[in-house]
């Protein structure tokens, strides 16, 4: 039979959509379902700021009338003011073996966003390069980490049969964790000698502060990165109160230079960890389980979300151990707090300097995620 595309409005139409990665990932054991209340968040206007700046259509193929696939297409209009490159995205893309739904899917996003003057076609985002970025291509027997994408191994192919290229990949590196190598341990006490400069750890009290002080210096650090956005006011407000459950201080903070933060490390907990068999869903026997999983047990591995270093200081002879002595203030932390391993990443495949510093701490790539591209609307 023929492939049904719907569309669903944000917001208000949300379980097919969310219901299909529950049917396409339901015989794989390395997949973690998401929790229906942080999806539905993400996917509805008035719960995440993304939609401020940004459209959103979201699409589900049909085929004898059961849901095997879904996709979302967005425009970004924050991306669009910063690198005035007419991209349009896609996100979400998670179908059944069948390459007639995948192309029906990828031509519906194309379609939507071709209607609205996108020349380009680019991701997975899901919803934006600041969430859940790329596709699963390598890495597919270990779980995703918190806020890490997932995808079936046939998925990449589908992508490409339906007229997807790809323009880069991502790195996700695995690090054990031990003490740290000689030349990072060399750095953190040449950094950690100097009188001006000091680590403290985020203040979970003052987290809407905390928050701003974190992007500020994230923007500042990221901003000539390939399709960096910034944050805005917004989208910091809601980076706050997320947190507020899952931070742990001793795993995130700020290095700052006569007390004005210049860099930053924000590593969190993996919640997939604490949440794999909940099924997606939070009641209170589940919400105990969380609860105590995460503040009592504690997870034992975690993931780097954001490192970053002020651009004004990279010339700086002085402090030109502060990323190493960063990375190694993270390691000594993750081992007191008793954590195994963490993801560190994602980074460019092209960023070579971040990733020969990454390796030289002994860490490994496990995962590779892949961005996708093509040209629309001719």
């Amino acid at each position: 039979m023929s492939v049904e595309i719907k569309q669903h409005e944000p917001g208000k139409d949300l379980k097919d959509f969310i219901q299909v990665a529950f049917e396409v990932f339901a015989d794989d054991p390395a997949w973690v379902p998401p929790l229906y209340m942080e999806i539905t968040d993400r996917l509805t206007p008035e719960k995440n700021p993304f939609f401020e700046h940004a459209e959103v259509a979201l699409f589900t193929a049909w085929k004898d009338g059961k849901a095997v696939g879904r996709i979302s297409a967005q425009i970004d209009h924050e991306h669009l003011r910063i690198h005035e490159d007419n991209a349009g995205f896609f996100g979400f893309f998670d179908t059944v073996d069948d390459q007639e739904v995948a192309s029906a899917l990828v031509a519906a996003a194309e379609e939507w966003l071709v209607s609205r003057g996108m020349k380009v076609m680019r991701g997975p985002f899901s919803l934006s390069i600041n969430e859940e970025t790329g596709m699963l291509v390598e890495g597919f027997d270990s779980p995703p980490t918190i806020m890490s994408p997932h995808h079936r191994s046939y998925q990449a192919a589908l992508a490409e049969g339906a007229g997807l290229e790809k323009i880069k990949d991502c790195y996700g590196w695995k690090h054990q964790v031990a003490p740290a190598p000689p030349r990072a341990q060399r750095a953190w006490e040449t950094i950690t000698s100097l009188p001006e400069v000091r680590f403290r750890s985020v203040s979970p009290r003052n987290l809407k502060k905390e928050v701003h002080d974190i992007l500020d210096v994230f923007n500042d650090a990221w901003q000539h990165n390939w399709g960096f956005v910034p944050a805005t006011d917004s989208e910091a407000k809601k980076m706050a109160a997320d947190l507020q459950l899952i931070l742990d201080k001793e795993l995130s903070f700020f290095a700052e230079i006569d007390g004005q933060p210049v860099a930053i490390c924000l590593c969190l907990p993996n919640l997939n960890e604490v949440i794999f068999d909940f099924k997606g869903k939070l009641n209170p026997v589940t919400v105990g389980k969380l609860i105590w999983r995460l503040k009592i047990r504690r997870p034992k591995s975690a993931r780097l979300m954001l490192l970053g270093i002020r651009t004004d200081l990279r010339g700086k002879k002085r402090y030109a151990p502060l990323a190493m002595a960063v990375i190694a203030e993270l390691v000594r932390r993750g081992l007191k707090q008793g954590y195994e391993w963490a993801e560190l990443g994602w980074t460019l495949e092209d960023n070579r300097l971040m990733n020969a510093a990454i390796r030289s701490m002994g860490s490994t790539i496990y995962k590779r995620y892949r961005l996708f591209e093509k040209p629309i609307g001719a």
